[in-house]
C-alpha cells in the first residue's frame, strides 16, 4: 500500500481491526512463519503514530479485553546500560568519539542477542498468564534507536523468544517487497535497506 493513498486515521482503524480479530490472535494463516508483523509509517508520521498507538492500545485492553504489553527498545537500552553501570559513560563519550566508533560500542553494549533478547524474555516472563489468544506485544521505540539498534536484528533474536502470541513491530520507515531483493526494511528511510522476509505487512492482512 503506498503512503499517498494512506492515512492516519484510515490506518488507526485498520490496525486496530487487525489486532482484535480472532485470526490475528490465534496467529492463523501464517503459513508456519513467525507471528511477527510490521506497521511501517513514514517518519514524519511519528508524533501522530504515537497517538494512534495510545488509542489503539487503550481500546483493545478496555473494550476487548486484550492485554498490550509494550516493548519500547528506547527505554530498554538506557535501563540495561544503566543497570550496568555504563550509561553515564556512553553520555560522556558521545561528544567525543567518532561517530562509527560510537556506533561500534553501542551495538557491542546492546547486542540483540547478548543483551536485549535476554531482556525481552525476562520482561515477557513476568506479565500474568491470562486467558489464551488475548495478549499481544508491541515493540516500539525502533526509530530512537537506530542506527545502533538495526530492527531486522532484533527480529531475528526474539524469534524464540515471542512466542505463543503475536507481535506488532511499529518501524518508522518502510517495509517493502521487490522481486530483486525480496523484503526489506530501511529505518527512518534512510541508508541501506535490512533484509527481513518473516514478518507480515499489517496493512496488508484483512480485517
Amino acid at each position: 500500500m503506498r503512503t499517498t493513498q494512506r492515512n492516519l486515521t484510515y490506518d488507526e482503524k485498520h490496525v486496530y481491526e487487525v489486532v482484535r480479530s480472532d485470526r490475528f490472535l490465534r496467529m492463523e494463516g501464517l503459513s508456519k512463519e513467525v507471528p511477527f508483523f510490521i506497521y511501517h509509517f513514514p517518519p514524519a508520521w511519528a508524533l501522530g503514530v504515537d497517538g494512534m498507538r495510545a488509542r489503539v492500545t487503550t481500546k483493545l485492553q478496555t473494550d476487548d479485553g486484550i492485554r498490550v504489553v509494550e516493548i519500547n527498545l528506547y527505554d530498554l537500552a538506557i535501563e540495561l546500560l544503566t543497570e550496568r553501570g555504563v550509561w553515564n559513560r556512553v553520555l560522556h563519550a558521545e561528544p567525543t568519539m567518532d561517530k562509527a566508533d560510537f556506533r561500534d560500542m553501542l551495538q557491542g553494549m546492546l547486542d540483540p542477542h547478548d543483551h536485549l533478547a535476554p531482556a525481552i524474555r525476562d520482561r515477557l516472563d513476568t506479565v500474568p498468564a491470562t486467558e489464551p489468544n488475548t495478549t499481544v506485544v508491541f515493540l516500539t521505540g525502533i526509530g530512537e534507536v537506530f542506527p545502533f539498534i538495526r530492527t531486522h536484528t532484533v527480529l531475528e533474536n526474539l524469534q524464540s523468544v515471542v512466542v505463543g502470541r503475536p507481535m506488532l513491530a511499529w518501524f518508522p520507515g518502510t517495509y517493502e517487497f521487490t522481486r530483486s531483493t525480496g523484503h526489506q526494511l530501511r529505518a527512518l528511510n534512510l541508508g541501506a535497506s535490512d533484509s527481513y522476509y518473516r514478518a507480515k505487512d499489517i496493512l496488508e492482512q484483512e480485517t
